[in-house]
């Protein structure tokens, strides 16, 4: 089992027994999280600096490197002194990680959830259920800087993306009913986002409960309207067209 990192809440890292690694402090697991955000591609020496400190110190240069030699020794401690690092790796004008794609989360969710857009339903299904099962809270939980939030924010999308597809399988296979409360979540807490309530009012709709859905569909409008400004979009007017005509969404 080769060694494992964690962005999907908190940073982590795993040894290759599962175990916790200690990643020292808070600078060191930014280190760490940013080359996880690069996915494998080179990050300069001064962009790290850049994204760790917002008036960096006169030592800054020389106290990444620090940090770059101490996580090295923690997650390769096998690592005979001379061998090159394997993992956190030295090329051009700073460092890459060089970890296996499944061994990191955050690479290993977003790659299922691109894999399942082109699965049948019950495969997506199952693919989608393990890739929501690896979040264990917001992305890189730890951290306020804007490369942070930009990558939080990237992997959240493709979060919810996830949790709508995963409604549209069950539908697809019939389940209804199974749909109904993680989407009447989903549209609580991301009310802006119409194919969340689609979905909800299709599944309420499937499950034999056409005046709750048609309820779904005005709370929906009135939400957009107040909160938003917005009128529904097409799919949303011709979906309660549908269902007052009691036409199968």
């Amino acid at each position: 089992m080769p060694v494992g990192f964690g962005v999907l809440g908190p940073v982590t890292a795993w040894d290759d027994a599962g175990e916790p690694v200690d990643l020292k402090g808070p600078r060191h697991r930014a280190v760490l999280a940013r080359l996880v955000a690069a996915r494998g591609r080179v990050v300069p020496v001064g962009q790290i600096v850049n994204d760790l400190w917002d008036d960096p110190p006169a030592g800054a240069v020389g106290a990444v490197r620090t940090f770059v030699a101490a996580l090295r020794r923690r997650l390769e401690p096998r690592r005979p002194p001379r061998e090159a690092a394997r993992l956190l790796v030295t090329e051009g004008p700073g460092y890459a990680l060089r970890a296996d794609p499944g061994a990191v989360d955050a690479w290993r969710f977003e790659d299922t959830v691109t894999a399942a857009a082109d699965a049948l339903p019950r495969a997506a299904l199952d693919r989608l259920d393990e890739a929501l099962g690896w979040w264990r809270g917001p992305a890189y939980a730890d951290f306020d800087q804007p490369w942070a939030h930009t990558e939080r924010s990237r992997l959240d999308q493709i979060r919810l993306t996830a949790v709508e597809r995963r409604a549209e399988a069950l539908l697809a296979l019939d389940r209804a009913a199974d749909a109904v409360p993680d989407l009447d979540a989903h549209v609580a807490a991301y009310p802006w986002r119409e194919d969340g309530w689609a979905l909800l009012a299709s599944a309420l709709y499937r499950a034999g409960r056409q005046a709750d859905a048609l309820a779904v569909l005005r709370r929906a409008r009135e939400l957009l309207r107040d909160q938003l400004g917005l009128d529904p979009g097409p799919r949303l007017r011709r979906l309660e067209t549908d269902l007052l005509r009691q036409t199968e969404p």
